[in-house]
């Protein structure tokens, strides 16, 4: 029977015949194979009988060479496992030339393996990473299925700019060396494919609260797109994002929904990633061995996500929060970047991790911003010049969530397009769910990439997706 390494190291199956297939990653005193299959971070020690193995295969068992062994699973001699395998035959299903093969068992640096991306899971840390990212993944549409929401899929070819952001990449089928004009010698998009100019999307929440205001509760989970030229450690221009949309709830439930969800998926991964999680928090540790006393984190990778699931989220209004910052040690004695002076400043993430870190300790929302540092899609309060938005704010990373109860009053709506010149034409018929049955609702996104960094402790966004699209790089 064949098994995975995970299948044999956790099951108590001893003393018979078995077969396995995999990759070696190293192969030492021509006796032992270290085999890993990637359905689990740790190797299987298979003892090969170097005296009674021809020499040429021996020297076909090389790091990175698929291999299929057949063999009795035994209890270990040696340390550092409780299990064997006992080789009575090995066949290489695929070479790899020791002197070419890129995966070497040394340490490589992060921007090497981003480089040898398509190998780069066949080491510890980024098949960890993406197992998690995987779990991550599950966990996402397990609660939402498991709470009575219909995920939907929502356009990635679109008209609209849903963050009114105008960074967007466009889909065209006309000849960029010959395109129609116009009489006034502008592109000609009633020429293109669409017969209108499109672009990539940035974002499914706009479709989304159209199918909200029939199936009640939906969301997407998807690719999105964004033209900023940044080559950061937080952005990627093709990245996943997670956006649930209610009907009928305000910003009292969104608040309370994004909660749960957050608690809810960060435990599944501490119940069944557990040692991938104990890996990474081990490589974290000590790569902060080599920073400064103050840059290190207070948490480890483990205790920073049972903070997020075993604390309550503090609730604090923006203008609560900037009494807090303005009158803060770091604010008077200028150690932040970005000096709080004055309520209407957009929030860095040193603010953001000051209020979660060291003033609250523990998670924060964030809500009712102003109108004016915000997307014209939020509701708007009786004050006139705060939104019913909200953000979570987690250790490390600062925001983790948008979201907000939607502006369902179709006269405020049309006000708020008209003063950033947003055309209804384009929104006809997101104004119409203002038309015919509005009422309350709202929603959060969510970008998955950076809860897998927060799940991982990963500090590149580029290193927690499988092919990072940035500026000047759409390799593989």
């Amino acid at each position: 029977m064949t098994y995975s390494v995970s299948q044999l190291l956790t099951k108590d199956i001893t003393l018979q015949p078995l077969e396995i297939k995999g990759w070696v990653r190293t192969f030492r005193a021509n006796r032992f194979i270290a085999l890993n299959d990637g359905s689990t971070i740790n190797n299987i020690q298979c003892v090969v009988d170097f005296e009674n193995t021809d020499e040429a295969l021996l020297k076909r068992i090389t790091t990175g060479a698929a291999v299929h062994i057949k063999g009795n699973l035994v209890e270990s001699q040696g340390k550092g496992q409780k299990v064997e395998i006992q080789v009575t035959s090995i066949e290489i299903l695929g070479d790899s030339d020791p002197d070419e093969y890129p995966i070497q068992p040394k340490k490589h640096t992060f921007e090497f393996l981003r480089e040898n991306a398509h190998l780069r899971t066949r080491t510890n840390t980024f098949s960890a990473v993406m197992r998690l990212r995987s779990s991550l993944s599950f966990a996402v549409h397990k609660y939402f299925n498991e709470n009575g929401f219909y995920n939907m899929h929502t356009p990635i070819v679109t008209g609209s700019d849903a963050e009114g952001a105008g960074e967007m990449f466009s889909v065209s089928a006309l000849d960029p060396k010959n395109p129609p004009l116009t009489k006034d010698g502008n592109i000609d998009y009633k020429e293109d494919f669409f017969g209108k100019e499109t672009n990539l999307t940035v974002s499914g929440q706009l479709e989304a609260e159209t199918y909200a205001m029939s199936l009640g509760k939906v969301y997407t989970f998807g690719p999105t797109f964004r033209a900023e030229n940044s080559n950061t450690s937080r952005h990627l221009a093709e990245f996943w994002m997670i956006e649930p949309e209610v009907a009928f709830m305000d910003l009292a439930g969104n608040m309370d929904l994004a909660e749960d969800f957050m608690k809810s998926v960060l435990s599944y991964v501490l119940k069944y990633n557990r040692e991938d999680l104990e890996f990474l928090e081990q490589r974290l540790l000590d790569e902060e061995k080599t920073k400064p006393q103050v840059e290190r984190s207070e948490l480890s990778l483990i205790d920073k996500i049972k903070f997020v699931v075993d604390n309550n989220f503090k609730r604090v209004t923006y203008t609560e929060a900037i009494d807090i910052l303005k009158n803060s040690k770091p604010n008077k004695k200028k150690k932040f970047n970005y000096i709080i002076e004055e309520w209407g400043a957009d929030l860095q993430s040193e603010h953001e991790r000051f209020l979660v870190e060291k003033h609250f300790k523990c998670p924060v929302i964030l809500f009712d911003y102003p109108a004016n540092i915000k997307a014209f899609y939020m509701r708007l309060n009786e004050d006139g010049k705060t939104v019913r938005a909200m953000d979570i704010l987690f250790p490390g990373i600062g925001e983790m969530v948008g979201g907000s109860q939607r502006e369902e009053r179709l006269d405020v709506l049309i006000e708020k397009m008209k003063v950033l010149n947003i055309d209804e034409k384009e929104l006809w018929w997101y104004l119409d769910l203002r038309k015919y049955g509005t009422a309350v609702h709202s929603g959060f996104g969510l970008g998955f990439e950076r809860l897998v960094m927060f799940a991982t402790g990963m500090g590149n966004i580029k290193d927690v997706i499988p092919y990072p699209r940035t500026p000047q790089n759409a390799e593989f």
